[in-house]
């Protein structure tokens, strides 16, 4: 899954947020859809211009990102 042919980062959409080429649902969009519960099936009938592939492209550019940081825990003091 080549997510660069599916995500695109431009200043003029959502001030440069990651969106679905041709769309204007940004990334953190679509996974806030999947952290709420909703299912595959319930996006792509709510927004008819995503595929199947572009929802993968979504999860291939988040997991890369994440490979690309590195989370600390930092302990709270009590």
């Amino acid at each position: 899954m080549n997510w660069r042919d599916y995500i695109q980062s431009d200043p003029g959409i959502l001030q440069g947020k990651p969106v679905v080429k041709g769309t204007r649902l940004a990334v953190d969009f679509i996974l806030s859809l999947y952290a709420t519960g909703w299912t595959q099936r319930q996006i792509l009938e709510s927004y008819p211009t995503l595929t199947p592939e572009a929802l993968r492209a979504v999860f291939a550019f988040s997991a890369e990102c994440m490979r690309e940081e590195a989370i600390y825990a930092v302990p709270i003091p009590a």
